[in-house]
């Protein structure tokens, strides 16, 4: 068996805190205030893809001036509407829990500073955190897996002694290709086939749900 500590690696966005929805309506409005027509199930679909790559998924051939404005709209109307942001069930009581349960308890995320900032304050989780990643760690967000493996060496740990939680098919796709296990809740608003076709390992509601789901779910292997 491996010396390694074991540790488990959360996204945040409609992980741990509810925000999926509030960053579908700021990247709508976003796209319409440059004058560009973006359907919000489309967006909604995109949540939890790296920024840049969402805004050209969306919209091929966007000029690089129009882009960058899109992108700076959605991070002003998101920041305007942040006091609608609420934890999901059991975010701040899972992360205690597995803290208390000996594993590094690491949040892997891209979310630029400021955003994070906000996400920090909400969870108040600080005491039981092991390390934080952000979006000044990597140029590109998942599912390219650059940040779910710097967040593998923040906790002092590799993919077999390790398991991550998020909500989309973004985060399942990062962790396959580093061979990680990853569990896929709900809570983003992406089905379960989705999450399991995109390969997570386990599927339930959201954290609540796998905080009395822990010894049925990959994290049994390292509690």
């Amino acid at each position: 068996m491996s010396n390694l500590p074991a540790a488990v690696l959360f996204d945040i966005d409609g992980t741990l805190v509810d925000s999926n929805y509030l960053h579908a309506d700021a990247w709508h409005r976003a796209f319409t205030e440059a004058g560009l027509t973006v359907p919000t199930w489309r967006i909604h679909r995109s949540i939890g893809m790296d920024g840049s790559t969402l805004i050209r998924e969306l919209c091929p051939g966007i000029d690089d001036d129009t882009a960058d404005r899109v992108d700076e709209l959605h991070s002003r109307f998101y920041k305007n509407d942040a006091g609608q942001l609420r934890l999901l069930p059991g975010a701040r009581e899972i992360l205690a829990h597995l803290d208390a349960s000996g594993l590094r308890v690491v949040l892997a995320t891209s979310a630029p500073a400021d955003e994070l900032a906000i996400l920090r304050e909400l969870l108040d989780s600080e005491s039981v955190l092991y390390a934080v990643t952000g979006g000044e760690d990597v140029d590109t967000a998942k599912p390219d897996p650059t940040i779910v493996q710097i967040a593998l060496d923040r906790a002092g740990t590799d993919a077999d002694r390790a398991v991550f939680v998020g909500d989309s098919v973004w985060d399942v796709r990062a962790c396959r290709r580093l061979g990680l296990p990853a569990i896929g809740v709900l809570s983003g608003g992406i089905s379960r086939g989705e999450l399991e076709e995109a390969g997570a390992a386990y599927c339930c509601d959201d954290v609540e749900a796998l905080r009395h789901e822990l010894d049925r779910s990959p994290l049994a292997g390292l509690l």
